[in-house]
C-alpha cells in the first residue's frame, strides 16, 4: 500500500450457468446482460407463444478483470455488486439440454426406462355391462332422493304393477274359467237327449254352410189386451190357432211368442224369432215334459224338472254346488233346472219374471223364455245374421250336434206354423 488505499483486486463471482451451457467454452457470455430465470414449467403445460431467448451471460473460468475497472466496480461487495443479478440464469434465455423448450416437446423428459402415457383426446373408453348397470343403478338411486324422483318413481312402479296384473288377468282367467253355458248338454231325460255328443271347442265357429231357420207366422195382439192376469194371455187367441199346428201346448206358445214381443221393444236389434226359442224348449225338456213332468195352466212345470248331477260324469261338466239347493235341491253339485234346462249361476244373473207375479222362477216356462231369450241377444246378437245366430245357440249349450237339432226343429216349426 503506497498511497494508503486498498488495491485489493476482487474477483467477480461467477454466475450460475449449466454445467454444459456457452459459458464453459466462451468468455463472451460474461459480458451479457444479466437477465430472470424463466419460471417453472409444468410438464402438462404448454405455451402458446415463444418467448425470445438470450444467451445465458457468465464469464469463463479464466476470466480476469480489467486494469481499466473502476474503484467502485471493482471494490463493490459481493451482496451489493451487480454480478449477484447476473448470477441469476436469464429468465428468457434458452435452457440446456436437461430442459425443455415450449417450441418442441410440452412435458419434461421421463427418466429412462419408464414408459410415458400420453392420453388421446379421441379415445373412448366404453364401460363393461356391470359398469354400466351399477352407474344406472346409482343414477336412478340418486334420482330417486331428488323431489322430482319421490314423486314420479313411486307413480312410475304402480302403473308397472298395474299393467303387469291386467296381462296376467287377461291371459290367466279365461285359460281358467272358461263361461259356461246355459244348459248342460239336454241332462233332463237322459233317454230322448241326442247320443255320442261332441262338444264344440270354445269360441266355435258356425258351420261353413249355415244359414237361418225360415220365418215364422208372427204373434198378433189384440187391439185391447185383458185387464188383469199375465201380459202373455193377450196372445190366447194367436197360440190357439199356432199351437195345434206346430204340436206346443197354448200355455207354452204364449211363453214363447211374449218373449218374442218383449225382445222386439227392449232389444230391437235382436232380431229374436218364438222359433228359436221353442227349438230350445223342445230339445231341453219336450216344452216342460221331460221327466214325466206337464205344464199347469199357470205354466210351471210339476214335477219339477232337474237334470243329472254336473259331476263331470257322462261328458258332463263339473260344477259343484253354487246356490245350496235352493232351486236344484242337491248341495253336493250343480243341477240343470226348469223347461229351458239353466243351471243356477246363469239363472241367478240371466233369471226374469215375465208372468208378473213377482218371482223369477226358472221353473215356471213363462220365465224360464224370456231368460233364454235375454241369454240368447246378450252381447249385441243379431240373430238375422247366420253367424251370430249359430254362436248365440252354441253359447246356450257348447255342443255342435245340439246346436244343428236346434236348427232342424225351429226350421220344421216355422214352416209348420205358415202352412
Amino acid at each position: 500500500m503506497v498511497d494508503g488505499e486498498d488495491r485489493s483486486v476482487l474477483r467477480p463471482l461467477r454466475p450460475a450457468a449449466p454445467p454444459d451451457g456457452p459459458a464453459t467454452r466462451s468468455s463472451a457470455a460474461a459480458e451479457a446482460p444479466a437477465s430472470r430465470l424463466p419460471r417453472p414449467r409444468r410438464p402438462w403445460s404448454r405455451s402458446t407463444t415463444d418467448s425470445p431467448a438470450a444467451p445465458p451471460a457468465a464469464p469463463s473460468s479464466g476470466d480476469v478483470p480489467t486494469k481499466d475497472a473502476t474503484p467502485a466496480e471493482s471494490a463493490t461487495p459481493a451482496t451489493d455488486a451487480a454480478p449477484a443479478e447476473s448470477a441469476t440464469p436469464a429468465k428468457d434465455a434458452t435452457p440446456g439440454p436437461a430442459a425443455t423448450t415450449t417450441d418442441e416437446v410440452t412435458s419434461a423428459p421421463t427418466p429412462a426406462g419408464r414408459r410415458r402415457r400420453v392420453p388421446l383426446a379421441h379415445a373412448v373408453r366404453l364401460p363393461t355391462p356391470r359398469q354400466a348397470a351399477a352407474r344406472a343403478t346409482r343414477a336412478t338411486r340418486d334420482w330417486s332422493r331428488r323431489p322430482s324422483g319421490r314423486l314420479t318413481l313411486p307413480g312410475v312402479f304402480l302403473l308397472v304393477l298395474v299393467a303387469g296384473t291386467a296381462t296376467a288377468g287377461a291371459l290367466v282367467v279365461p285359460a281358467a274359467a272358461p263361461p259356461r253355458p246355459a244348459a248342460v248338454d239336454s241332462s233332463a231325460d237322459p233317454s230322448t237327449g241326442p247320443t255320442d255328443l261332441v262338444p264344440a271347442a270354445p269360441g266355435a265357429t258356425p258351420p261353413p254352410t249355415a244359414t237361418l231357420p225360415p220365418g215364422a207366422a208372427l204373434p198378433t195382439v189384440p187391439g185391447t189386451a185383458p185387464v188383469g192376469g199375465r201380459p202373455s194371455d193377450a196372445l190366447a187367441d194367436w197360440a190357439r190357432q199356432v199351437g195345434p199346428k206346430v204340436g206346443i201346448a197354448p200355455v207354452a206358445m204364449q211363453a214363447y211368442g211374449y218373449a218374442e214381443l218383449v225382445l222386439a221393444e227392449t232389444d230391437r236389434s235382436c232380431g229374436l224369432s218364438w222359433t228359436t226359442l221353442a227349438a230350445i224348449g223342445f230339445v231341453e225338456s219336450g216344452h216342460g215334459q221331460a221327466n214325466n213332468a206337464s205344464l199347469g195352466a199357470d205354466g210351471r212345470a210339476l214335477p219339477e224338472i232337474i237334470g243329472l248331477p254336473l259331476d263331470g260324469q257322462g261328458n258332463r261338466m263339473r260344477i259343484a254346488d253354487t246356490d245350496g239347493g235352493r232351486l236344484d235341491r242337491d248341495t253336493t253339485y250343480d243341477r240343470a233346472v226348469g223347461p229351458m234346462q239353466f243351471i243356477p249361476t246363469t239363472w241367478q244373473e240371466i233369471g226374469a219374471d215375465a208372468d208378473n207375479d213377482g218371482v223369477k222362477d226358472p221353473h215356471n216356462i213363462h220365465d224360464a223364455a224370456l231368460a233364454a231369450g235375454n241369454y240368447l241377444c246378450k252381447g249385441g246378437r243379431n240373430l238375422t245374421i247366420p253367424g251370430d245366430w249359430w254362436n248365440a245357440i252354441l253359447s246356450y249349450n257348447a255342443v255342435r250336434r245340439y246346436a244343428q237339432e236346434v236348427f232342424d226343429t225351429a226350421n220344421r216349426y216355422g214352416q209348420a206354423s205358415r202352412t
